[in-house]
């Protein structure tokens, strides 16, 4: 069973997804520990250099600003 946190960090990923859709690239949570969010990014986005950009300022920053216990984003990518 997914926990609270979880599932906001999907809702949010879910409203942001189709942009990143969009550009070829796709984001899935795989990981939540102690505030840090492991997202990995696949498609045309894990090789884009503006990635880190788009994931940990655009993203990152939604995700922080709706959830503050999220101390920071970890990309991994394909």
């Amino acid at each position: 069973m997914a926990s609270i946190l979880t599932k906001k960090i999907e809702k949010i990923l879910t409203k942001v997804r189709p942009y990143i859709q969009m550009h070829g690239g796709d984001v899935h949570l795989e990981n939540v520990k102690a505030g840090i969010v492991t997202l990995r990014i696949t498609g045309a986005c894990a090789h884009c250099g503006m990635a880190d950009l788009t994931y940990n300022n655009l993203i990152g920053g939604i995700l922080k600003a709706e959830i503050p216990s999220i101390k920071s984003i970890v990309l991994k990518n394909d």
